[in-house]
């Protein structure tokens, strides 16, 4: 096959995962050029990965018929303009979390995508490593019964502790919905489908967050977002599943998400995170044993979702971290606050299925 060329768009912190993964791990893709409004950045990254090219701006970037796919790593309130730029220049996307801060912006982008042919995806591709993939071939094969519930858990007390430039986690985008929301919904839908209904509450528990991590120690951060949110859904296909995202409160372990089914419990890993133990519990076994994982890329494998694309695009089929997923999800995170605001039960208007199962076989890097 040959090879898909990548344009990177922003290189920040979480841009080294990618740059690794997409030059040294899958073998179907190759990055023409990185940009970002820092030039130090830019040189930084094509010396450590070996690429070639570093674009001077943006404009330049999408101007460059070398490049197929724009991997959009900007803040996620600059995801829209930026996403947007790149598909009316007649290139694909695949953006990182959230697909964009609002429903409204979600739903133009898909359809700008839609009428111009391209591809458009977003992160996370968390769901296509080996513990979300075994926990799903778990589900399709009956070992929990019917679905009937599902709970998922992610508590921490923010991140203006370690995050070098935490600003953007309180501001229009952010939040712990917005930005942990997306590897838990897109998990849960990967593993039971659909959203049809929900209801929420959210609340804003600080004015202000103090920055206690370099280079920014000591700074004020004004929230202007809902710091702590608790929502429940209703699945078409019956079962009802609770999430509570926050930044607000002390705990020793930040990550759970449960399925119930009529014959068993399934414990999946850490949604965030690619691998994991995958943990289930049959009433005949009476405790959870650990079931052994049945895919691969059980590590950091960042960029997964983006090969998948590329192999997709050649193939001309579709793409499993598709903008579909990602809309549905979006619209999922967005009726919470919707909910709260209103006090109303919204009923969701995006479509959504899932999409193929990963292949337990195949070469590693190649999909």
């Amino acid at each position: 096959m040959e090879k898909v060329r990548i344009g990177i768009l922003g290189l920040g912190a979480i841009s080294g995962i990618y740059l690794k993964n997409l030059t040294e791990l899958f073998r179907e893709v190759e990055i023409a050029g990185v940009y970002d409004l820092i030039p130090e950045k830019v040189d930084a990254a094509k010396s450590e990965y070996g690429i070639a090219k570093g674009y001077s701006s943006m404009e330049e970037m999408l101007q460059d018929p070398a490049v197929e796919i724009v991997l959009n790593l900007t803040r996620p309130f600059e995801h829209y303009e930026t996403t947007k730029a790149a598909l009316l220049a007649g290139k694909h996307v695949y953006s990182e979390k959230p697909l964009a801060v609002t429903y409204e912006e979600g739903c133009s982008l898909t359809a700008l995508a839609r009428e111009k042919n391209l591809m458009l995806g977003a992160a996370p591709d968390t769901f296509l490593g080996a513990g979300i993939q075994t926990c799903r071939k778990l589900i399709d094969g009956g070992f929990i019964g019917r679905p009937i519930g599902a709970s998922a858990r992610m508590i921490c007390r923010g991140h203006e502790s370690w995050h070098p430039s935490p600003a953007f986690y309180y501001q229009r985008g952010g939040g712990p919905m917005m930005d942990m929301g997306p590897y838990y919904l897109t998990a849960l839908v990967s593993l039971l489908g659909r959203v049809d209904a929900l209801t929420g509450m959210t609340a804003k528990s600080f004015d202000t967050r103090t920055i206690t991590s370099a280079p920014l120690y000591g700074q004020t951060v004004q929230v202007e977002v809902p710091t702590h949110v608790n929502g429940i859904m209703r699945f078409e296909n019956g079962a009802i599943a609770t999430i509570t995202t926050t930044f607000d409160v002390y705990y020793d372990r930040s990550a759970e998400l449960e399925i119930y089914g009529t014959k068993g419990t399934l414990r999946v890993p850490d949604p965030n995170c690619f691998g994991g133990p995958v943990m289930l519990l049959r009433p005949e076994d009476g405790e959870f044993k650990e079931i052994p994982l049945t895919f691969d890329y059980k590590e950091n494998s960042r960029g997964l979702g983006i090969a998948d694309m590329a192999k997709a695009l050649r193939e001309g089929r579709d793409m499993r971290a598709g903008s579909e997923q990602a809309l549905h999800v979006l619209e999922i995170m967005t009726a919470f606050e919707k909910s709260s605001r209103t006090g109303e039960f919204v009923k969701l208007e995006s479509a959504y299925s899932r999409k193929s199962a990963m292949n337990g076989d195949g070469i590693r890097g190649i999909l």
